[in-house]
């Protein structure tokens, strides 16, 4: 079984604990929600879990193997791409997850693209919820 099919079965089975021994200890989260990426193996199992307590019906679509350039450093690396479609809020929502993986087979970056823009939106207000019920993230500040 490939990493990403393991990402795949535990992504699909809510187990974090299996997603948690896929990543590197310096796992960057590309996010669309998000201007810089999330990183560190704790705070992306914790956006992790948030993203599947907030999709109602995640499911993957489709699988596409190949290589791309890491965001870090610019070199080449075993790739994957999952498509995904779920519901968050009543919207329905497409995306993919891009995995990147390393020399030893872990994934060292994820970049989450997701479509169509109210889409992004509700997700966005989801899991800024999420991470601060968790304490992963301080409340925004009012304005």
């Amino acid at each position: 079984m490939t990493t990403a099919d393991r990402f795949r079965a535990a992504a699909e089975h809510r187990d974090l604990a299996a997603l948690s021994e896929l990543f590197t200890d310096d796992i960057r989260l590309y996010s669309p929600v998000k201007l810089t990426p999330f990183e560190g193996k704790p705070m992306v199992v914790g956006l992790l879990g948030v993203l599947l307590r907030t999709f109602e019906d995640f499911r993957y679509t489709g699988h596409l193997d190949g290589t791309a350039q890491t965001s870090a450093d610019g070199t080449e690396a075993p790739s994957t791409i999952l498509l995904f479609r779920g519901t968050v809020h009543g919207k329905q929502i497409h995306g993919m997850d891009l995995l990147q993986l390393d020399e030893a087979g872990l994934i060292k970056e994820v970049t989450v693209m997701v479509r169509p823009q109210s889409a992004v939106h509700a997700l966005g207000e989801a899991v800024l919820a999420g991470l601060v019920a968790d304490g992963l993230v301080p409340a925004p500040a009012d304005r």
